[in-house]
């Protein structure tokens, strides 16, 4: 069974949710405050995504998303917002976050984003179980298919299921560009609901991740008016 942990304060917005997700044939867990999700979540240890509301009493959504990140990489996070300030999108996706929905959002695009990461995070499962071990190995980097990690000189570099599907993508097309629409649609699907920005978001956490300067990168590096390419050359 598909499981996702539903953390809203309002129980009114928590109900829509749950309702509509039970619907199509995930089971939820319900949790009114960041403190009580952490505590769900190490019980049942099988959640597969969390919806987090950013704004909550005690610790907020975003407190919560760095905390769950510690504990998963693996873990499905999509953040909920009232707010409209980009900073708080960003902060989020900064912070661990794989997508983010605003407030007020229909069934139709809390399932069609559900449905998405939960595709992601199911077939990044899949791979794993996968007995091949097939490894890219570009530089001081090793990417693991497999296993679904990365390192680097020996060291392994923790990524999300979105950052590793996005390193993936450049380690199959190494020094090629690739523009933020292609990586969007090969990581996020072509029915994606959101903007391109979270591409871009997503290149600057890996940058952080992986790169010896993040501002100044050697690995990860922009072509201007296109996208992003990863350099061997270095």
């Amino acid at each position: 069974m598909k499981k996702i942990l539903v953390v809203e304060d309002e129980v009114a917005i928590r109900e829509f949710e749950v309702i509509n997700l039970r619907r199509v044939g995930y089971e939820t867990v319900e949790a009114g405050t960041g403190e009580e999700a952490l505590a769900i979540y190490e019980e049942h240890g099988d959640i597969d995504i969390a919806l987090l509301d950013i704004s909550m009493p005690g610790m907020d959504g975003l407190t919560l998303c760095k905390e769950l990140r510690k504990r998963s990489p693996s873990l499905g996070i999509i953040m909920l917002t009232a707010r409209t300030q980009e900073m708080d999108k960003i902060h989020g996706l900064m912070l661990g976050a794989d997508d983010y929905i605003t407030k007020p959002f229909s069934p139709t695009e809390l399932l069609a984003r559900v449905d998405s990461l939960y595709r992601r995070v199911d077939m990044g499962k899949a791979v794993a179980a996968k007995e091949s071990s097939d490894e890219i190995r570009l530089g001081d980097f090793v990417l693991n298919i497999r296993r679904r990690t990365l390192s680097k000189k020996g060291n392994n570099i923790e990524l999300t299921q979105v950052e590793f599907q996005i390193i993936e993508y450049f380690f199959t097309n190494p020094d090629v560009a690739l523009d933020r629409t292609d990586i969007l649609n090969r990581v996020w699907g072509e029915a994606y609901f959101g903007e391109e920005k979270i591409v871009d978001v997503n290149i600057r956490r890996l940058r952080i991740k992986i790169e010896d300067d993040p501002s100044h990168p050697d690995h990860l590096v922009t072509v201007w008016g296109m996208g992003y390419k990863w350099n061997t050359t270095n």
